[in-house]
């Protein structure tokens, strides 16, 4: 739905931005085209995200949405970066431009514009459909910009009030797609994710009595929303039955510091006496040769 209506404003808009010889209204049909684009995108993605893991994807799709918010976002830029060069362009040389028909197609394009929102509001902390709430929402603020203009234009004649409206307008677009570019990239990179302290999450498992010591620590983000941790953990000589009670505990803190998938190696502290858990445990190095992060 959001999508029919982005593109009945499109239509719209390049009609009345070439009547009305408005830029500001031009540029609000442009970023309403990258607005189809990047539903259309995004709900591709949103199909495909949702397949069950399987031999060829263990993990599953959930990458494909954050792809989708990189392709969003160059879009994004893009688009302010056309509406930079053609804002220069009017303002060495202002156009005659017809407010009437701006404001009356302006007013349309930001009702419409809302109501594509509203459509897609409830996905938008999901990166993918963030990236696509993030298009509509700039939009409405483009359609505002140009009410603005044309307010002004109207009652002062000032014709440089158009292509500033734009530029405004694309000071918004580049920073939401410079956000949405740089939140996907972070996991793509398997950067630690926002608001996860690596030091602290070792120190606090280290802290459990259980636990001798943590090292060769590490975490990603495998999707927005799905933190992964991987470590290795020194423990006191025991049955497998026994270790598992301590990485259940372990795994139980984890996952109330929101960290859900994770994979904890145990180690015995006693592997030089040859015990039962090192003979399962063989070739693991000594914790004397390690020092707990």
């Amino acid at each position: 739905m959001a999508i029919t209506v982005t593109f009945i404003i499109l239509a719209g808009e390049v009609v009345g931005g070439v009547l009305s010889n408005s830029l500001a209204l031009l540029s609000d049909a442009g970023h309403n085209l990258t607005d189809i684009l990047a539903l259309s995108l995004s709900l591709i993605a949103s199909i495909i995200t949702h397949q069950p893991a399987g031999k060829k994807a263990t993990y599953g799709y959930h990458r494909m949405g954050v792809l989708a918010a990189i392709i969003n976002g160059v879009i994004l830029v893009s688009v302010a970066l056309y509406i930079f060069i053609e804002a220069y362009h009017r303002i060495i040389s202002p156009p005659e431009i017809h407010t009437g028909l701006m404001l009356a197609i302006a007013v349309i394009g930001l009702v419409g514009n809302l109501l594509a929102a509203w459509f897609v509001k409830e996905g938008h902390h999901d990166l993918n459909m963030k990236s696509a709430w993030l298009h509509l929402v700039y939009d409405t603020i483009s359609s505002a910009g140009v009410i603005v203009a044309g307010i002004i234009i109207y009652y002062t004649g000032w014709r440089l009030a158009d292509p500033i409206a734009s530029i405004f307008v694309g000071i918004f677009v580049i920073v939401g797609g410079v956000s949405v570019m740089g939140e996907a990239l972070r996991i793509f990179l398997e950067l630690t994710p926002h608001g996860f302290d690596i030091e602290q999450i070792s120190k606090e498992i280290a802290e459990l009595p259980e636990v001798l010591g943590i090292h060769d620590v590490h975490i990603w983000t495998i999707a927005p929303g799905t933190t992964a941790l991987t470590a290795h953990l020194w423990v006191h000589e025991q049955e497998l039955g026994a270790a598992g009670k301590i990485r259940e505990k372990v795994e139980h803190k984890l996952a109330h510091m929101g960290i859900s998938h994770t994979v904890l190696q145990m180690e015995c502290a006693e592997c030089n006496n040859g015990g039962l858990y090192c003979q399962i445990q063989t070739g693991m190095p000594s914790p004397h040769e390690h020092h707990a992060h």
